[in-house]
């Protein structure tokens, strides 16, 4: 029988709150790391814009739609995306999604499209290259493949996006947005399954 690296049992809030947090930290310190090693290839600029904000949030929508279609259509998806979901949300408050949004947000931005994209190249190379492995991060055991698949292709709209405005701001405030806005839909849903009765 193969073992899930995913815990059976569930999590505490603040188990959740510590693992985002330290997560968060590592890919930031990795992310500034790796600026002073021979393979940097810079960072990728971060400069204030409203349309970046508006096109993030419109990406967020986008992504988060099409992510809703496959959850209704695809069931190892939804399997995958419950898992994981449930893991991680059920045990939070409703504030903590803050945390949710803004940590991976800001941390995994900057690790995977702010400095490995530049480094792998602001061409298709370095897209495929940066999403594939923010597509790994996302693989928790081989039953997560289609969650990871998913996360692979957000993270090509991500990198793309930052390519074809080199500013980092579009890309962050998608993924900020998307997790925010897909961790609420999910967590409501998981309310009123509760909810209804057997």
């Amino acid at each position: 029988m193969e073992e899930s690296p995913l815990p059976d049992e569930p999590l505490s809030r603040t188990q959740v709150l510590v693992a985002m947090a330290l997560t968060a930290i590592l890919w930031l310190i990795l992310a500034r790391v790796w600026l002073f090693t021979p393979f940097s290839g810079g960072l990728l600029p971060l400069r204030w814009d409203v349309w970046a904000v508006v096109l993030g949030i419109a990406l967020c929508l986008g992504i988060t739609g099409i992510g809703a279609i496959l959850y209704r259509l695809w069931p190892a998806y939804r399997h995958a995306s419950d898992t994981y979901l449930k893991l991680v949300l059920s045990p939070l408050l409703w504030p903590d999604l803050f945390w949710i949004g803004i940590l991976p947000g800001l941390s995994e931005e900057l690790l995977f499209r702010g400095v490995l994209l530049p480094s792998l190249g602001l061409n298709w190379a370095g897209i495929i290259g940066s999403s594939a492995c923010f597509g790994i991060l996302h693989a928790g055991s081989r039953q997560q493949w289609p969650y990871a698949l998913w996360a692979t292709f957000v993270g090509g709209f991500f990198a793309y996006s930052a390519v074809a405005t080199n500013n980092l701001l579009l890309a962050i405030v998608a993924h900020t947005c998307t997790n925010w806005l897909a961790a609420t839909l999910w967590k409501l849903s998981f309310l009123q399954s509760s909810a209804d009765p057997p």
